[in-house]
């Protein structure tokens, strides 16, 4: 029995909203995974020429005037009306009327690895050319980590627990994760939950480069996000932002709401072991997904699908590997496994709420993506089944997805197939 069920509080997610570089909004999201092709391209949104890296997922044709009065978008910076604009979609998609909903018992729950710094990099260009008469009065409200959430509230009316983690690469998932507990633990009975990130500007992209952490493969961008491949190089970045709406089963039941899946479990841990290198042994990033599953009240025999967080780099792809078998032992070789980055890159803070989306998708539709560009296998990231081709068409009832981020960060969501 699933722990939510002993204890009398199911998670359940009614709307997905969604800005990629593959596709906007739930079908967008779905059509360009059935595309299976990457979205990385040369950087068009500022000269990448001092880098190494010169390439990058954007997101093409976000037009946020489709979801934002204008007169409202002026006050936001890319980061917020990303949030903002995939919050409406999820509303949308849920089928949900806040209007007639207890604000006070509506939850916004968000992660970003780096909020609004694509502006106020723009921003100290404009103070270098002009003073402090050049600065947009914005700026001190658009900064912060926590704008993007707090605008999503003020849009749509929640009262309720609002909060944005900025736990690098694993802060979308930790997002969901928290909009999960607030309803299982009865403080929210509804919670727009996951990531949104912008982190396209000249001095964010030039740190990681400076790292060395980058894709290189300037002349072969599609190539370039190669998860668990021999080859890969470096992860390649990316932007954008997905919303998950959550709501405790009976609310959502009683409403006559279309679930796409159920949010059953969540583990968080941290290496505490480097700032950029994963723990070797892969221990604590293991001890997330037992956490998840353990959260939930299952065993691991349960897991039928597992979204990797398969960044493409050298260390971060042989660790999750050994992690993913310590857990599983040999029925990893068995468990079908995506590592979907090689779509649309790796959008740091949304990662994890991206793939939150993925896997609720591929649960309730039967069909998982493939890894794109995995062409040999690295001997290091051995005993897994690594999804390739066209997918697979299968019926899982529970899918676990990972996300693990600079500072040692690991975070695991379990999810389980809905059955009306």
């Amino acid at each position: 029995m699933l722990r939510s069920e002993r204890d009398g509080r199911r998670v359940v997610v009614t709307g997905i909203g969604c800005v990629t570089p593959i596709g906007q909004g739930a079908e967008g999201l779905w059509e360009g995974l059935h595309r299976r092709r990457s979205a990385v391209g040369p950087i068009t949104r500022f000269d990448p020429e001092p880098f190494r890296t010169r390439i990058a997922a954007e997101v093409p044709g976000f037009d946020p005037e489709t979801w934002i009065d204008s007169r409202r978008l002026r006050r936001l910076d890319r980061y917020s009306a990303l949030a903002v604009a995939v919050a409406r979609m999820a509303v949308e998609d849920a089928g949900l009327d806040p209007e007639t909903e207890d604000s006070d018992r509506m939850a916004v729950q968000m992660g970003s690895a780096l909020g609004g710094v694509e502006f106020a990099e723009a921003q100290h260009e404009a103070y270098l050319r002009a003073g402090t008469r050049g600065v947009n009065p914005m700026l001190a409200l658009t900064v912060f980590g926590g704008a993007a959430s707090c605008n999503v509230a003020i849009e749509l009316g929640f009262t309720g627990p609002n909060a944005t983690n900025a736990m690098s690469c694993a802060s979308g998932a930790i997002g969901v994760g928290s909009g999960f507990r607030l309803i299982r633990d009865d403080r929210a009975d509804v919670a727009l939950a996951g990531g949104a990130e912008a982190p396209l500007a000249p001095l964010s992209f030039g740190a990681f480069a400076i790292l060395r952490a980058m894709s290189t493969r300037n002349d072969d961008p599609s190539a370039a996000s190669r998860p668990f491949d021999r080859d890969r190089d470096g992860f390649v970045m990316g932007e954008g932002a997905s919303l998950l709406m959550l709501e405790e089963m009976e609310h959502a039941l009683d409403r006559g709401a279309r679930i796409h899946a159920e949010v059953c479990g969540f583990g968080t841990t941290n290496d505490a072991f480097h700032m950029t290198r994963p723990r070797p042994d892969g221990r604590q990033a293991a001890r997330a997904m037992r956490l998840a599953l353990e959260d939930a009240g299952v065993s691991p025999s349960v897991v039928d699908y597992i979204n990797a967080h398969g960044s493409s780099t050298q260390l971060n792809d042989p660790t999750e590997a050994l992690a993913i078998r310590s857990v599983h032992g040999e029925r990893a070789a068995r468990i079908p496994t995506s590592g979907t980055k090689g779509y649309y890159g790796h959008a740091l803070g949304a990662s994890g709420a991206i793939e939150a989306a993925i896997v609720s998708l591929a649960l309730a539709r039967d069909w998982y993506p493939p890894t794109l560009n995995l062409d040999t296998t690295d001997d290091s990231c051995g005993g897994l089944h690594l999804i390739t081709g066209p997918g697979e068409t299968c019926q899982a009832e529970y899918a676990l997805s990972n996300s693990f981020g600079f500072g040692g960060i690991n975070a695991a969501l379990l999810f389980r197939r809905w059955e009306d």
